[in-house]
């Protein structure tokens, strides 16, 4: 991964058009190509990003200052720099991935086996879908065909929501799989992660181990 601090200006252009200001940034360019710039602000969030497949080009001579990048589909981020703070390059390996504890691996695993319970109709694609930002826990279709991907907790706090929400982003940009709905699922949800939830809508659903696993009534809430 290399790690740039520069103050930067930014522009996009695709699909639509896009301008950030000069300011200090931080740029990450990843091993698996994506490039991303951030602030101090906003958490995990880029202010900009491009996905990988794509290719990142320094400028030199005249435009030494210049870096584009080039996605597949011809979009372009174009970064001007005026002032290189910092530049680092670290070599992090393979990640181990999310490791859940028992019991959400456990929740996860007799869901996708008992998929119909979040409603008539629902159909397994597969469990631990994998993105470029990690694994979707369940995804599958409800009854009218829609895709649907399920983020699994035992207690449902606000960064689970986020967790979803970046799944959502990546998994709605496949036109094979879009529009992709998100359902919320856990033993507990925190009023603020249900109320979050719902206004970016996500359905909550709340689990019950035991009934899961057929040792009491075996039906989930929906709220």
């Amino acid at each position: 991964m290399r790690l740039v601090i520069a103050r930067c200006s930014v522009d996009y252009a695709g699909r639509l058009t896009a301008h950030l200001p000069s300011a200090p940034r931080l740029i990450l360019v990843k091993a698996d190509g994506s490039v991303s710039i951030h602030a101090d602000d906003r958490a995990y969030k880029p202010l900009n990003w491009m996905s990988p497949p794509c290719t990142l080009k320094e400028g030199s001579g005249d435009d030494a200052n210049v870096w584009t990048v080039v996605n597949k589909a011809g979009e372009k981020l174009i970064i001007t720099m005026e002032e290189v703070l910092h530049d680092s390059s670290h070599e992090l390996g393979t990640d181990p991935g999310l490791i859940k504890d028992g019991v959400e691996a456990h929740l996860q695993e007799l869901l996708a086996d008992r998929i119909e319970t979040l409603g008539e109709g629902y159909s397994l694609i597969r469990r631990e879908y994998m993105t470029a930002i990690g694994p979707v826990d369940i995804l599958c279709r409800d009854a009218s065909g829609a895709t649907v991907a399920v983020e699994i907790k035992r207690r449902g706090e606000i960064d689970g929501v986020e967790q979803l929400t970046r799944y959502l982003e990546l998994l709605n940009r496949d036109p094979h799989l879009a529009p992709v709905r998100g359902v919320f699922a856990a033993q507990e949800i925190k009023p603020q992660a249900r109320v979050l939830a719902n206004d970016r809508g996500m359905d909550c659903v709340v689990l019950d181990y035991d009934a899961l696993r057929g040792i009491e009534d075996d039906k989930l809430r929906l709220f």
